[in-house]
C-alpha cells in the first residue's frame, strides 16, 4: 500500500511541472536532486550496500559527474544503479519531465504525445512509459482489512468496433470470453487489481485470501462466484439485479468509481491495451488513485523513490 510521504527540508517539493524544469534545468541538478532523495546526503554504494560519506569520486577530464568507487567494496557506482534509468541514453532532464507529466495527468498521457513533447521516438517514449509503470506497482505483501469492496470489470476492444466476420456473441457483462477479467479490491481509499483467468469462484475466493485479512467485512454485488465468503469474512452483498446499491452503509460504489476512471483512461488516451500489458496499465491507475490526495510534487518525489526495479526491453517484449 502506498505510505504517507513524510517531506524532507533538504529536497524541495515543486509546485509545478515549469518550476521543476527551472529548477533541474542540467544534468547535475537532475543527479544531485536523485542523490538526495536516495541517499540523503550519504552515498550508499549499489553493490554492497555500504553507505558512506567518504566514498572516493571519481572525475572525468576534472569534472565530477556523480561517479563513486566504494571505500568497501572498490566498485564502482552511480545513483541511478539499481533504478530504471541504470544504462540509460536518455538525459535524466528528459526522464524526470516524462515522469511528472505521467503522474499528474490523470489518465495518463500516451507514447505518441510523449515522443512529441521531448523530441524522443515513439518507441523510446513506450519503453519509459513502460519502466514508469512499472515501478508504479505495488508490491506490497501487507493485507487489508476493515471494509473491502471487491468487483470485477472486463476491459477489451467493443464488438462494434471490430469487422463482421471478427464479431462475436456474447461479449458483454460476465457472459463474455473475449475481453479480459480485472478483478479489484478496495479499502480505506487504496485500491489493489489483480488480472485473473475468469470470475469463478475459486479464482476469485483465492485473491481475497491471499489479500484480505480474515474477520474483515467485505462487500460484494450478489454474483455467485462469491457464495462462501461468510466462512471466513463478515459478507455484505449488494443486490444490484433487485436495484439496490446500498445496504446498511455498505456499497461497491467506489470501486466502480475506479473502473469508470481506468476505463477512460485505457478508451480515451491509450486506446487499447492489450492483455500482456494489461496488468502494468491497472498498476499505473491504481497508483494514481491511492496517491489522489497528494500534490503533484510529493507523487513526484514518491515515483523517484519507487523506481528501484530496471524493466528490460527483453523482459517487456518476450
Amino acid at each position: 500500500m502506498i505510505d504517507n510521504y513524510t517531506q524532507d527540508e533538504e529536497v524541495p517539493v515543486f509546485q509545478s511541472i515549469l518550476q521543476m524544469i527551472d529548477t533541474l534545468n542540467t544534468e547535475a541538478a537532475c543527479r544531485e536532486y536523485l542523490e538526495a532523495i536516495r541517499w540523503g546526503g550519504e552515498p550508499c554504494c549499489a553493490h554492497c550496500g555500504h553507505c558512506h560519506t567518504g566514498h572516493y569520486k571519481l572525475k572525468q577530464r576534472g569534472i565530477f559527474k556523480g561517479l563513486y568507487k566504494c571505500r568497501t567494496c572498490r566498485r564502482r557506482f552511480t545513483v541511478t544503479v539499481g533504478t530504471m534509468f541504470e544504462g540509460s541514453h536518455i538525459p535524466l532532464r528528459k526522464w524526470f519531465t516524462a515522469i511528472y507529466l505521467f503522474a499528474s495527468h490523470k489518465k495518463g498521457i500516451s507514447s505518441l504525445q510523449l515522443h512529441r513533447d521531448l523530441n524522443i521516438t515513439q518507441k523510446t517514449a513506450w519503453f519509459m512509459l513502460s519502466r514508469i509503470r512499472n515501478s508504479f506497482s505495488d508490491r506490497s505483501s501487507q493485507k487489508m482489512d476493515g471494509v473491502v469492496q471487491v468487483d470485477e470489470t472486463y476491459v477489451g476492444g467493443r464488438n462494434a468496433n471490430k469487422a463482421k466476420p471478427k464479431q462475436e456473441k456474447g461479449t458483454q457483462g460476465r457472459s463474455t470470453k473475449s475481453k479480459t477479467v480485472v478483478f479489484g479490491l478496495l479499502s480505506d481509499g487504496q485500491v489493489k487489481t489483480e488480472i485473473v483467468p475468469n470470475t469463478r469462484g475459486r479464482t476469485l475466493k483465492g485473491v481475497i485470501n491471499d489479500t484480505v485479512e480474515e474477520g474483515s467485512t467485505v462487500v460484494s454485488d450478489g454474483w455467485v462466484g462469491y457464495k462462501g465468503l461468510h466462512r471466513m469474512y463478515q459478507h455484505r452483498v449488494i443486490d444490484h439485479s433487485k436495484g439496490s446499491f446500498m445496504q446498511d452503509g455498505y456499497h461497491t460504489n467506489s470501486i466502480e468509481g475506479f473502473w469508470s476512471l481506468l476505463k477512460r483512461g485505457i478508451f480515451g488516451i491509450y486506446h487499447v491495451a492489450s492483455a500482456k500489458h494489461l496488468q502494468l496499465y491497472c498498476d499505473e491507475f491504481a497508483y494514481r488513485y491511492n496517491t489522489r490526495h497528494m500534490p503533484d510534487g510529493v507523487r513526484f518525489i514518491l515515483s523517484l523513490q519507487g523506481a528501484t526495479h530496471r524493466l528490460q526491453y527483453q523482459e517487456l517484449t518476450a
